[in-house]
């Protein structure tokens, strides 16, 4: 690795680097005034989305507050199901509603790759704007999580019509999965055919499933997007968050074969290093503490550190910022892991 080679990229490799490297899940976003002025000049949120220009600058804007090593494509996982042809929209304070799914045989890969192409576009233009040492993350949601809103029609805490979906006609939820494994390899390839550095799959309702279900609509999927990612990619490191996934963190990481794992802030210290022997592991800050401040958040991110700062290790949040973030807490955040990873 050259001198420019990301320290986000070296900790996904293998390394132990000094200090610890640092990005937040959702760290372009609604905290940030800036960003709220700049999401007035679009119509809606998948035009914002779909704009080259604006998701460039809404992803650069914490770059330039924030001392963060790596800047994640400013997009969301339902871009995917939208090229596939299902209906997506957004309703404002409420969030995402589709279209529900009965019936995958109606999704296409007719015009997908032209769908996404401001998304690639964009992070072509990330990757230009940001030096070498900056690592630059693509992303995509996991085929279950994807179903869970295609099915419902929406999010929800445990992803019921999904699950019932799941159990009532597995072969036709197999099909659903399998077009979503294919979309999310084809996504990811061309968001690191465009600069991407690393990538990030995140299934973040793997908290609804059992263990059988955790294995065959988790781990099985996201190992063929690994083994499909690295087949035209190879050398390029994929990150994985299975949140809420508890005890199935382990058969995660040993089943799907990626180069890093995300945690959720329930994930115990005792456990993450257990996880670190395995891989890098990535968090895992609860963002309530982040929100909330003062010297319970010094501590929290010292206990963080002072345990895995001996190895394999990137300092992120247990899941997104949350919109009421002071940004002064992201400094505090970052100044303090700096000091403790030295």
């Amino acid at each position: 690795m050259t001198n420019d080679t990301p320290s986000l990229i070296r900790a996904l490799n293998g390394e132990t680097v000094r200090p610890a490297p640092v990005w937040f899940m959702r760290q372009a976003g609604r905290y940030l005034p800036e960003y709220r002025e700049l999401r007035k000049q679009a119509p809606s949120f998948l035009d914002f989305c779909y704009n080259v220009d604006m998701a460039v600058e809404a992803t650069l804007q914490p770059m330039r507050r924030f001392a963060f090593d790596a800047s994640i494509i400013f997009s969301d996982i339902l871009v995917l199901p939208h090229a596939l042809g299902q209906d997506v929209w957004f309703v404002e304070g409420e969030g995402p509603r589709l279209t529900p799914l009965t019936d995958p045989s109606g999704l296409s890969f007719k015009g997908f790759d032209a769908h996404l192409a401001p998304v690639y576009a964009a992070v072509s233009g990330l990757r230009a704007a940001l030096p070498a040492e900056k690592a630059v993350l693509g992303f995509c949601g996991a085929p279950w999580t994807l179903a869970t809103y295609m099915i419902a029609g929406k999010g929800g805490a445990e992803q019921w019509p999904a699950r019932t979906f799941a159990a009532r006609e597995p072969e036709t939820f197999d099909a659903l999965i399998n077009i979503l494994t294919e979309a999310c390899i084809r996504h990811l390839i061309g968001q690191i055919r465009a600069g991407a550095d690393a990538v990030q799959i995140f299934d973040s309702w793997a908290s609804a499933l059992d263990e059988n279900g955790l294995e065959r609509w988790s781990i099985k999927p996201i190992h063929r997007i690994v083994e499909g990612v690295r087949a035209q990619e190879p050398g390029v490191p994929i990150l994985g968050f299975p949140r809420g996934a508890g005890h199935g963190y382990l058969p995660f990481v040993r089943g799907t074969g990626v180069d890093g794992v995300s945690l959720d802030w329930t994930v115990t210290m005792a456990a993450a290093k257990e996880l670190q022997r395995e891989t890098c592991v990535q968090g895992n800050l609860d963002p309530a503490r982040l929100k909330e401040g003062g010297t319970q958040l010094d501590d929290a991110v010292r206990h963080i550190c002072e345990h895995l700062r001996d190895g394999p290790f990137i300092f992120n949040l247990g899941h997104g910022i949350n919109l009421a973030t002071p940004p002064a807490h992201v400094t505090q955040v970052i100044e303090g892991l700096k000091t403790h990873t030295a």
